[in-house]
């Protein structure tokens, strides 16, 4: 029981590290505005990563222009994923 927490932790985590990743690519090439979002490449990672991003969008408009929805997205997701794998953890060593 004990291995399958922890490799369920592991995968969690490195999930979770690919998908911030993956949001701090999606927000760096937002910065260039001749991205053709519907190209291969790009529509892949839009469609993985604007899900999320627009939980936060629909909560916090862009003000002056600046959209800074992000900022919390990647804040909730550090949050969060830090909490899961603490209770994983707990959960490992509680077995």
């Amino acid at each position: 029981m004990s291995y399958s927490i922890s490799l369920l932790a592991n995968t969690l985590a490195t999930f979770l590290q690919i998908y911030f990743v993956l949001m701090i690519v999606r927000v760096l090439l937002s910065w260039f505005p001749n991205i053709n979002w519907y190209d291969p490449p790009f529509s892949i990672l839009s469609q993985l990563t604007d899900p999320y991003l627009n939980l936060f969008r629909s909560l916090i408009p862009p003000l002056g222009g600046i959209d800074f929805s992000p900022i919390i997205a990647f804040f909730v997701l550090q949050i969060g994923s830090q909490f899961l794998i603490a209770l994983l953890g707990g959960l490992q060593t509680a077995f």
